[in-house]
């Protein structure tokens, strides 16, 4: 015998409400209709769901063990309904973020925890790759989003970048670095010291040889190449190294007192750190409500760099 699910649940909901009335209530039906529905099936039945003559109305064995598989349904139900209305205003969901691994481990991390602060049941993926690499994850949708420095976008690209962050690059060592205690520093004394290089296909690495060229110079002692940032960061702590590294990405790690930034003026990229994706694509609401954490959080940053920098004195 096939129960159609949605008697079940109207039985579970008079079982839990005491009463027809109530029951149909709590439903949003009408009580004629759902007296109809228990006569109905109490009929095909052929037992009764309820004590005759008790009020509230008390189940009988039968409807009791029915009234549980209903109660079910209507919890689930009801999860159902959370869910979608959770879907639809962001708070639920899956955001598949890719990006290149010096911001994502030092801003974007942190981004996202405090994006699931607000937004906990919000799942959050997260992969590393450079431009080319991220463009490919996009187009074979599996990122939603990708935050990475870029110069020029062209057009047709089928892509829709979006800045969050203008580029600047510093030189990066640790806070005793001899150098720091210099009161005038000259370019040529930057090729003095061993330099960390940044990791294959990073656009750092192209930064590296313009800084070198615009020190005269054709070539610097590399000490070491191809760490992470961590890596890179425990190198400098113990050793008078220097690396070129994203002003934004020293900065991230001021309160940590370990590495900063020698105050000189070197050649900036003609890039900047955005958000890329597809041109067109109007996002699920948690990828959507990640993004405008992600620019609010940027905006912010932006304002506490700017102020870090008018109070430094920069030169060469």
């Amino acid at each position: 015998m096939k129960i159609d699910e949605r008697h079940l649940a109207q039985l579970a909901a008079v079982v839990q409400a005491g009463g027809v009335t109530e029951g149909a209530t709590m439903l949003g039906l009408s009580q004629p209709a759902v007296s109809r529905t228990l006569a109905m099936l109490e009929k095909r039945l052929g037992e009764p769901l309820f004590l005759k003559g008790r009020r509230p109305l008390q189940p009988t064995p039968l409807g009791r063990a029915l009234a549980d598989h209903g109660q079910a349904i209507l919890t689930s139900a009801r999860k159902a309904s959370t869910l979608v209305e959770g879907f639809r205003h962001g708070r639920t969901g899956l955001v598949r973020i890719g990006g290149t691994p010096f911001f994502m481990d030092a801003l974007i991390a942190g981004m996202v925890a405090g994006f699931q602060n607000s937004f906990p049941d919000v799942r959050v993926e997260q992969s590393y790759g450079y431009l080319s690499e991220l463009r490919a994850a996009i187009v074979a949708d599996r990122i939603d989003l990708a935050i990475c420095p870029i110069d020029i976008l062209e057009e047709g690209s089928g892509m829709h970048f979006q800045e969050l962050l203008p580029g600047r690059n510093v030189v990066a060592c640790r806070v005793t670095h001899p150098l720091l205690l210099k009161r005038k520093l000259a370019g040529p004394e930057l090729l003095d010291f061993p330099w960390i290089a940044p990791p294959p296909g990073s656009p750092l690495l192209a930064d590296l040889r313009s800084l070198v060229l615009s020190l005269g110079a054709t070539e610097t002692k590399i000490r070491y190449a191809g760490g992470s940032l961590t890596s890179a960061i425990n190198y400098m702590k113990e050793s008078d190294a220097l690396t070129i590294l994203p002003h934004s990405v020293v900065f991230a790690y001021r309160n940590d007192r370990a590495i900063t930034a020698l105050p000189v003026e070197i050649p900036h990229p003609e890039r900047a750190l955005g958000l890329l994706r597809r041109s067109g694509d109007p996002g699920a609401p948690a990828i959507e409500a990640f993004s405008a954490h992600l620019r609010k959080s940027f905006e912010n940053l932006r304002h506490l760099i700017k102020r870090h920098e008018q109070s430094v004195i920069w030169g060469m």
